[in-house]
């Protein structure tokens, strides 16, 4: 007998937020997901190091800028093959649910494909998105993961 596919949900989000994703991926896992993570959410995990400056080295090493764009290319495939997209959105900078250009972008190219965002937290509220982030509508889950739908359709 198969056993059913469990949907995809890539975690989209700030790479200060990496250690929260990284947290989140077993609960996530245990609602029926599969989990995608960013590559260097993974690279974080490995190292036990979530320390952003030493993997965003374009800042310091202009001529690792090309490394950024690999990296952004790489989430945007996984989130062309994902069901869903899951948005982690926390406090950054002394701003309440941050959502950064990158996830911008990501959110966008799920929203063009017409797939479920779902975010964590409530929208920022000083956003200079904030018309491009409701008109997506995604689905806010208020902080609470087990607001996400259950693979059977079924609120958990």
């Amino acid at each position: 007998m198969n056993r059913p596919v469990k949907p995809i949900l890539t975690v989209c989000c700030s790479c200060a937020f990496y250690r929260q994703a990284v947290e989140l991926e077993d609960a996530v896992q245990k609602l029926g997901y599969t989990v995608v993570l960013p590559e260097t959410a993974h690279e974080m995990k490995r190292r036990n190091d979530y320390e952003v400056s030493h993997y965003k080295t374009w800042f310091a090493k202009e001529g690792d800028y090309p490394e950024k764009g690999r990296l952004m290319r790489a989430h945007f495939s996984e989130v062309n093959k994902a069901d869903a997209i899951l948005v982690l959105n926390y406090e950054k900078h002394g701003r309440r649910n941050y959502i950064g250009p990158n996830v911008l972008i990501e959110m966008a190219l799920a929203f063009d494909q017409h797939k479920p965002i779902y975010v964590l937290n409530d929208l920022p509220e000083d956003s200079p998105f904030e018309e491009e982030l409701k008109g997506m509508q995604p689905i806010i889950l208020h902080g609470d993961i087990t607001a996400l739908p259950s693979p059977a359709g079924e609120s958990v």
